[in-house]
C-alpha cells in the first residue's frame, strides 16, 4: 500500500538522520524563515506567489511531456535567474543589510557617553520643546551603525557642533533647508536640506504626512533613529525600525534618545565607520579628548 511504503521509506531516513542532516535542515527553515518574514508586506511576496506558480507550470509541463512549453522553461530559465534579482533588488539590498548589521564591522571599537554627547542630546530636545511649541516641522535623523553618507549628500554640509539655536534656524519655516532633514552624527550636525528615501508602498498601513513616511523609510533603510515634529499638531514623534513612537514628552524624549543612540566621537574607532566616511580626529584632538575626561573624573 502507498502509506505503508511512505512510512518505511520515512523510517529509512529517519534511521540514517545524523546531526550533520539535523542542522542542515535547521539552518535552512531559519533562512526561508527570515526570508518569508523579510518579504511579509512588500510587494516581493505577490512576486513570490507568482514565481511559485511558474514552477509549478514547470513541473507539470515536465510531467505531462508538454514539448513546447518544457523547452521554453529550459531556454528561459538563465534570463529568469537575472529577473529575479531585478525584482527583488530592493529587499535583497535590505536583506544584506541586516546580515551586515549582525558583524562586529558595524561597531566600534570604543563608544562613551562623553559629556559633548550628551550636550547634543539636550540641544536637541530643547530645540525639539521650541519647535513642538511653534508648530514648526522638523526631520532629525541620529546615525548609527549604518552610515548615511549617501543622503547627506543630497543636502548642504554643515558639519558644525549641534545646538538648539542652528536647529531652529534650519527649520524656521522661510530657510531655504527647513523642507528636507538634518543628519547628525555624534555631536555634529553632518548635513542639513537632506533627502530622505520613501517606504515601499503597502509597508504603511497608517496615514501619516511627509515627513513621518521620509522617516519610515529611512529607518527601513538603515538602523537610524529619526525625531520628527509634527507640523500640524506640533507632537514629538520617534521612528526607529518601521515602528513609531508618538506624543513623547521632554522626559520621554530624553530616555528614548539617550538610551537608542550610540554615543559615535572622536575616540570610536572601527573599521565601518571609516569605510562609512566617519573622522576620528587627529592625534592631538585624542590626546585633547582623553585630558579632558581626565579632568573632569579628578
Amino acid at each position: 500500500m502507498p502509506g505503508r511504503e511512505f512510512v518505511v521509506q520515512f523510517q529509512e531516513v529517519v534511521r540514517h538522520l545524523g546531526w550533520v542532516e539535523v542542522i542542515d535542515v535547521a539552518v535552512i527553515s531559519i533562512v526561508l524563515y527570515y526570508v518569508l518574514r523579510l518579504l511579509r508586506g512588500t510587494q516581493g511576496t505577490q512576486i513570490l506567489v507568482g514565481l511559485v506558480v511558474l514552477t509549478v507550470i514547470g513541473v507539470l509541463s515536465s510531467t505531462f511531456n508538454l514539448v513546447l512549453l518544457s523547452w521554453l522553461f529550459k531556454n528561459g530559465a538563465p534570463y529568469l535567474v537575472i529577473a529575479i534579482i531585478v525584482m527583488f533588488q530592493p529587499e535583497l539590498r535590505r536583506a544584506l543589510d541586516q546580515l551586515g548589521r549582525l558583524s562586529h564591522l558595524g561597531h566600534p571599537l570604543s563608544a562613551f557617553s562623553t559629556p559633548e554627547y550628551s550636550q547634543a542630546i539636550s540641544e536637541t530636545i530643547r530645540a525639539a520643546e521650541r519647535l513642538s511649541a511653534k508648530r514648526t516641522g522638523a526631520l532629525i535623523a541620529f546615525e548609527r551603525d549604518v552610515g548615511l553618507e549617501d543622503y547627506a549628500a543630497t543636502g548642504v554640509r554643515i558639519n558644525g557642533e549641534i545646538s538648539a539655536e542652528v536647529l531652529q534656524s534650519i527649520f524656521y519655516p522661510n530657510s531655504p533647508l527647513h523642507d528636507g532633514a538634518v543628519i547628525v552624527r555624534g555631536n555634529q550636525i553632518l548635513a542639513a536640506g537632506c533627502l530622505l528615501p520613501l517606504p515601499e508602498e503597502g509597508l504603511v498601513r497608517e496615514r501619516v504626512g511627509t515627513r513621518h513616511r521620509a522617516a519610515l523609510g529611512l529607518s527601513l533603510a538603515s538602523d537610524a533613529l529619526v525625531l520628527v515634529v509634527s507640523e500640524e499638531t506640533g507632537a514629538i514623534s520617534v521612528i526607529e525600525e518601521g515602528k513609531i513612537t508618538r506624543n513623547l514628552d521632554p522626559d520621554g524624549l530624553r530616555r528614548r534618545v539617550s538610551v537608542r543612540v550610540p554615543a559615535r566621537l572622536a575616540r570610536a574607532s572601527s573599521l565601518l565607520g571609516f569605510l562609512n566616511g566617519r573622522s576620528n580626529g587627529s592625534a592631538g584632538e585624542r590626546e585633547k579628548i582623553r585630558k579632558g575626561d581626565k579632568g573632569q573624573e579628578s
